[in-house]
């Protein structure tokens, strides 16, 4: 317990949070700089797999490879091809940038499967009575993608997302491997200089933060999905209504649905 007490005394020293503190202090610029890699890392990931996964989820095709792929991804030591990148990069890249995109490539490995499972699998699971009613207004493929199945699917999309983040944040103290900044450098800087209190401090930070995270994501998802709730019944009754209307005169169904 002493071990634990004397770890939090160590993060309660205002003299660790004074900016211009020894390196790699202080506590909030590491903080910042862990958060920077995870949002660059996941926000990049995201836009490599979410239309992605929006396609397969709508159409059907490659989803085996899908599943592959996404097991594949999670097999990989995350540090031994961090190592691998710092040293492929290193040869064409000047050596300042060379930390920062070996690790933001290996976080995007990382974080992709996550993402990309969470948006097949939430289109996949729209009901299929809902799918067939938004094209029988005469809905085209991508309006029925982006105004039924992928708000319908938003707490799984969000739960991918959510994976992927916390899988990044857990992962980022790596980076610390191969001199750049985060939370991982203060546990690095813990463990040369033999400070245990600093070692658990920045153990204890990854962990508040991620928790953070991760509660701030859990939020957001129990919103939408009471959003979802209520639209399954709107999205199954407009459509109906406008089949029938589209048997009337005057404007096309499709025309009333926008």
């Amino acid at each position: 317990m002493q071990f634990f007490l004397n770890a939090l005394a160590w993060l309660a020293d205002p003299a660790n949070w004074v900016p211009g503190s020894q390196s790699p202090l202080p506590i909030q610029d590491r903080i910042i700089e862990h958060l920077l890699y995870t949002v660059v890392a996941v926000a990049i990931a995201a836009v490599i797999a979410l239309p992605l996964g929006f396609y397969i989820g709508h159409t059907g095709r490659g989803r085996q490879f899908v599943i592959g792929f996404s097991g594949a991804m999670r097999a990989l030591p995350t540090l031994g091809l961090l190592g691998a990148l710092f040293v492929v990069i290193g040869l064409t890249v000047p050596f300042t940038a060379t930390a920062f995109i070996a690790s933001m490539i290996a976080f995007i490995v990382l974080a992709v499967p996550s993402i990309l499972a969470g948006a097949y699998a939430g289109v996949e699971s729209v009901d299929q009575d809902v799918v067939d009613a938004a094209r029988s207004v005469g809905m085209t493929e991508f309006q029925v993608l982006t105004k039924v199945e992928i708000p319908l699917s938003l707490p799984l999309i969000i739960g991918g997302i959510r994976a992927a983040v916390l899988q990044v944040i857990a992962t980022a103290v790596i980076a610390s491997y191969i001199s750049l900044g985060g939370l991982g450098a203060i546990i690095a800087s813990g463990i040369s200089l033999n400070d245990n209190n600093r070692i658990l401090g920045g153990a204890l930070l990854v962990t508040a933060l991620a928790l953070t995270v991760d509660g701030l994501f859990a939020l957001v998802q129990r919103l939408t999905r009471r959003d979802v709730h209520r639209r399954p019944a709107r999205a199954v009754s407009e459509p109906l209504v406008l089949s029938s209307a589209a048997r009337t005169s005057g404007p096309s169904a499709e025309e009333r649905y926008n």
